[in-house]
């Protein structure tokens, strides 16, 4: 049964895309069966919107792709067992994030290191969380931990299965130089391949340094700005301007780090590599926050307009992984968020709320075409609430 959703009234329209990161003219978005299907002025799609099955109202504030956390430490189902917490994924929807990519299922407890396991927990993640949505989130799950005893017909064995993240840093390596072969075959076999950065994060991990990324040459330096603890600056320098690597930075990572390499990014016109990820949980804790927070101190930091620093959070990583949603474009999965300045803020939107270092409210997220919550129960209130039609009494309670 097909099912319209229309967004309707929005101030400003957020694309996604850090080359034209404002959807000039348009205040009104159409999604059929969860795919975005128009963008344009109400004028233009007053015929859709008259025909939608469910209308939300942004009263004029901010609509927006949904919000990718590119490093979530996903295990299975809705429980990080290393904080043991449970729906976490569910209240990070609240934080305005509608998918998040594993960067390996390392919190496992007695994670395998043997072919036959490593492979088995990659497969069983995947598949889990294709039928499984917390909180109406698209879950990426299933990043292969690289090991020194995988060969290339596990790699294919892989591939046939779909996986097709994986990640390195955690495997037991003498030295992390050893895995170059590893990292080749996965990216052979179409998988792409995300690499610790930095000092050890936690018992089991290595440092890995500036050397040993030109070595390894992953797809994606993982937490460049440290996960926690950041590569020194000549390292960084040399992985940015030798290397054409996915740069990530992170909320559980080195801040003066992170303002640093945006805006060395932005002044070398290389903001196409900047991916955004919060790297939660893990000491740092769960963060339903995690990567708005990481938007507004980046923004309000670094000087780079808010609008370009949403996109490296959304369509950026869309783009380096080959994710469904990310771009507020017609063919997108239709995953959205309205937000505004939060109440009482100076603000008088969220781009100007971002600007200055405030987390906007959120009033609504939309998975797959779905309203999935109104009034965040994470962020601050908005200034200006979206209000849906019919009524979404059910969504409107913060718990």
């Amino acid at each position: 049964m097909s099912a319209r959703l229309a967004v309707t009234g929005a101030g400003t329209v957020l694309s996604g895309d850090i080359a034209a990161p404002v959807v000039i003219g348009a205040d009104t978005v159409v999604c059929d069966d969860g795919v975005i299907t128009a963008v344009g002025s109400h004028d233009e799609l007053a015929d859709l919107v008259e025909s939608a099955d469910q209308v939300l109202e942004a009263a004029g504030s901010t609509l927006a792709p949904g919000l990718i956390d590119s490093h979530c430490h996903v295990v299975l189902g809705d429980y990080t067992p290393r904080q043991k917490t449970v729906d976490f994924l569910a209240s990070y929807v609240h934080g305005g994030i509608t998918s998040v990519v594993s960067p390996g299922e390392i919190h496992a407890p007695g994670r395998p290191h043997h072919a036959a396991g490593v492979k088995a927990l990659a497969i069983a993640a995947r598949s889990c969380f294709e039928n499984f949505r917390p909180g109406g989130m698209r879950v990426h799950a299933g990043a292969v931990v690289l090991e020194p005893v995988l060969r290339p017909e596990d790699f294919a064995e892989l591939q046939q299965a779909g996986v097709h993240l994986a990640k390195f840093g955690f495997g037991l390596y003498e030295d992390p130089a050893d895995g170059v072969a590893q990292v080749r075959w996965a990216q052979e076999h179409g998988i792409t391949v995300m690499c610790h950065s930095g000092g050890a994060s936690i018992p089991g991990s290595k440092p890995i340094t500036p050397e040993h990324l030109l070595e390894l040459a992953p797809d994606v330096c993982g937490h460049i700005n440290g996960g926690p603890t950041s590569l020194p600056d000549a390292g960084v320098d040399t992985i940015i301007e030798q290397t054409t690597m996915a740069l990530q930075l992170v909320q559980a990572g080195n801040l003066r780090s992170a303002v640093r390499i945006l805006r060395k990014a932005h002044e070398e016109d290389r903001l196409d590599r900047i991916v955004i990820g919060s790297d939660t949980p893990t000491g740092t804790g769960v963060m339903p926050l995690g990567v708005i927070k990481t938007v507004a101190e980046l923004a309000s930091l670094s000087g780079v307009d808010p609008a370009v620093v949403w996109a490296a959070a959304s369509g950026n990583n869309a783009r380096t992984w080959g994710l469904p949603a990310g771009f507020l474009r017609a063919g997108s999965a239709a995953d959205l968020v309205i937000m505004d300045a939060p109440w009482g803020s100076t603000a008088d939107d969220a781009l100007s709320a971002l600007r200055i270092g405030d987390i906007p409210g959120i009033s609504a997220v939309v998975c797959g075409g779905q309203v999935r919550a109104l009034l965040s129960r994470n962020t601050p209130r908005a200034a200006r609430l979206a209000e849906a039609a019919p009524a979404l009494a059910h969504l409107t309670t913060v718990h």
